[in-house]
């Protein structure tokens, strides 16, 4: 891995049965590689214990808190990240529970960190989980980045195969995103190296 290169976390966020983040995901990463200024991890929440129940004090009050075993990958993998892309559905006008517990189960792994979506939907395109996740990033003291990738109708624009059948557009939306996230990552993990991030609760 090169040391110049940013390391992105891809989340995939839902982890249902017949879940299409994957599709959304692996299509994203391939955009991230592309960009080639990044080191792309896809994270699947489904490979991660998350239990909905949290401990009695939480991971912001108690950094050194125990998690369960099967949690320890994505801890790790989300420690190493420089920066984050979520991949979201709308689940009833919000984000998946699973990802929700993902993010309550960490908190100094967000932080200071630049953070980017993709989502997708029926009609709203996930802008509906984007715009709820915006507020719990920046309380978790990360950086949300303005622009995001959205699929409405996801099930119309991609091929069985995962292809997108109009790509140009997403494409586009996408490089904007990543371009925002390398300006961002760069500066903040110089920023995390040379001055630690002190924060208050």
């Amino acid at each position: 891995m090169s040391s110049g290169r940013l390391n992105l976390a891809v989340i995939v966020g839902s982890v249902r049965e017949g879940r299409f983040g994957p599709v959304v995901a692996n299509w994203f990463a391939a955009q991230a590689e592309q960009h080639g200024e990044f080191a792309v991890d896809v994270v699947d929440l489904a490979e991660a214990d998350l239990p909905l129940a949290l401990p009695p004090v939480p991971p912001a009050m108690d950094p050194d808190m125990a998690r369960p075993a099967g949690m320890a990958g994505l801890t790790r993998r989300l420690e190493a990240a420089d920066a984050v892309v979520v991949v979201t559905p709308d689940y009833n006008r919000s984000f998946p529970a699973s990802l929700k517990a993902a993010i309550d189960w960490h908190y100094a792994e967000w932080r200071a960190k630049p953070v980017g979506f993709v989502g997708y939907s029926g009609a709203s395109g996930g802008l509906l989980a984007i715009e709820q996740l915006r507020q719990v990033f920046n309380e978790l003291q990360a950086h949300t980045v303005r622009d995001y990738v959205s699929f409405p109708r996801y099930y119309l624009q991609f091929s069985p195969e995962g292809e997108l059948l109009q790509p140009e557009e997403p494409e586009g939306a996408a490089k904007v995103m990543l371009d925002q996230l390398l300006w961002w990552g760069s500066v903040l993990r110089d920023a995390r190296r040379d001055r630690p991030y002190a924060a208050s609760r």
